[in-house]
């Protein structure tokens, strides 16, 4: 469909050479001679784009860019004026022009300016979109769950956003969300910012344990043209592009220390210093981090900063791990097989009741990120209406049905049976935080600290055993 431009201007043979123009390189062109012309035509041809003249007979120029604004701030205008004024095109560039000619008109340069702004609102329908498309999947409503824990949690995040829309001013206080890997993080980030008053504004989220470290500076600050070798050209960072919406800064504990310092000074001044820049630009940002780790034990570590992370936990919202959630397991399952059956036209499918039974007993240590791709491997291996204990992946759980048994499951179900056979507690009880640092040592001692197999000892996930690891201050000998 081509593009439609309207050409306001009153000399008539002007317009006629510039119509037929845009014509010959596929643009649609109406022409009218007045500003009250001009505004009726708004309303009934729709432009994409219009051509203003500032010299025109009664209301001049300016004033009519005003009233298009005012009835529809979408259509992009370019003003063309014969008087060479800079006050004239700073005037309109105020006024909500999207650039400035002066006459006469070059026609190539015309029609180079009109393919920008055309790339430019293309551009802008696909930010829309999948800004809309984020929104839809985000959001309270996504936050699946009506245990004691979560609809605490739901009425938390609810009275901060309610909170969040009365600030008199536009600095929303940086959240710091806490827990186990798979435990639905970023589910809570994306309910903050799509369900607050920055919805309509950029969400924007950086997995900082993605990035080596002297890469995430650039990504987040971005850079001027020659700050390093590769730096051929400008780069605008994640800071500035988030700028009125929200930063998610996901794994926030693996970030590099150097780096937590020029993160700290965005959040006390809000502003950004570009790579290789000497100008600071202001950004206002929500800023919100989640991570899996323990940050008061890396702070006595020495790897993370204690005046950061006082900084990013203004708010601290916990996740509660997933057999903490009491029978959310079931209601999550049954909706993630309702997803994963449409998704891979599965028709209508339920589980059986034994696998119903499984599900509620198995310990979750991968949480809901693990009970959802569980769900998605027994659609995919089922042959019918129903999901049986066979399909759901869990060999080494009780009520699971397994055919057959490596060594290390030996090892974890002889742990398990040590575990059931302690017939009283001591009088002087117990430390249960030594208790599981002792296993987890043992396990990674009989593995010779391989992560991947004392996971699969203890049964938990790699992350979750690493997250356990560093609660503990566990490291391989050297």
């Amino acid at each position: 469909m081509p593009y439609s431009v309207l050409i306001v201007d009153d000399e008539v043979t002007f317009a006629r050479n510039v119509t037929k123009y845009l014509s010959r390189h596929g643009y649609e062109t109406r022409s009218c001679n007045d500003g009250a012309e001009a505004l009726e035509a708004l309303e009934t041809y729709k432009p994409d784009l219009v051509l203003l003249d500032y010299a025109l007979p009664g209301a001049d120029g300016l004033e009519i860019l005003k009233q298009i604004r005012a009835r529809d701030t979408q259509t992009k205008v370019i003003m063309m004026t014969g008087q060479g004024s800079v006050q004239i095109a700073v005037d309109a560039m105020k006024n909500g022009a999207q650039d400035y000619l002066c006459k006469p008109l070059v026609l190539a340069e015309l029609r180079l300016m009109l393919d920008k702004c055309i790339g430019q609102e293309r551009r802008e329908g696909a930010l829309a979109y999948y800004q809309r498309k984020q929104a839809q999947q985000s959001g309270l409503a996504k936050l699946i769950g009506e245990s004691t824990s979560m609809v605490a949690l739901k009425s938390r995040i609810q009275h901060l956003i309610e909170a969040e829309r009365r600030l008199k001013d536009v600095d929303s206080p940086p959240v710091l969300i806490t827990g186990a890997s798979g435990t639905g993080k970023e589910l809570v980030a994306r309910a903050l910012h799509f369900d607050g008053p920055r919805c309509e504004r950029p969400f924007i989220e950086v997995n900082c344990a993605s990035f080596p470290a002297d890469l995430i500076e650039a990504e987040l600050f971005g850079y001027e043209r020659g700050a390093f070798t590769d730096a051929k050209n400008r780069k605008l960072g994640l800071l500035e592009a988030a700028d009125g919406g929200s930063l998610f800064l996901d794994e926030i504990g693996d970030m590099d220390i150097n780096l937590q310092a020029k993160l700290l000074r965005v959040l006390e001044d809000k502003r950004v210093r570009r790579v290789g820049g000497v100008q600071d630009r202001p950004v206002d940002i929500r800023v919100i981090s989640a991570t899996n780790q323990n940050l008061e034990e890396r702070v006595r570590q020495g790897t993370f900063r204690s005046d950061l992370l006082f900084r990013l936990r203004v708010i601290h919202i916990e996740l509660p791990p997933l057999h903490e959630r009491d029978d959310d397991v079931l209601l999550l399952a049954n909706a993630f097989l309702h997803e994963q059956a449409q998704r891979y036209s599965k028709g209508s499918l339920s589980f059986t009741k034994a696998a119903e039974q499984g599900l509620r007993k198995y310990c979750w240590p991968g949480n809901v990120r693990e009970l959802r791709n569980a769900i998605e491997h027994a659609v995919l291996l089922s042959q019918s209406n129903t999901i049986t204990t066979e399909q759901l992946p869990f060999p080494s759980c009780p009520g699971f049905a397994h055919s057959s048994r490596s060594p290390e499951t030996d090892v974890v179900n002889h742990q398990r049976n040590n575990a059931v056979v302690i017939k009283e507690i001591p009088e002087e009880g117990i430390d249960i935080e030594e208790v599981e640092k002792n296993l987890l040592t043992q396990a990674l001692e009989h593995t010779d600290w391989n992560v991947t197999r004392a996971a699969k000892l203890l049964g938990l996930t790699r992350d979750t055993l690493r997250y356990r690891m560093g609660k503990n201050n566990l490291r391989p000998p050297s």
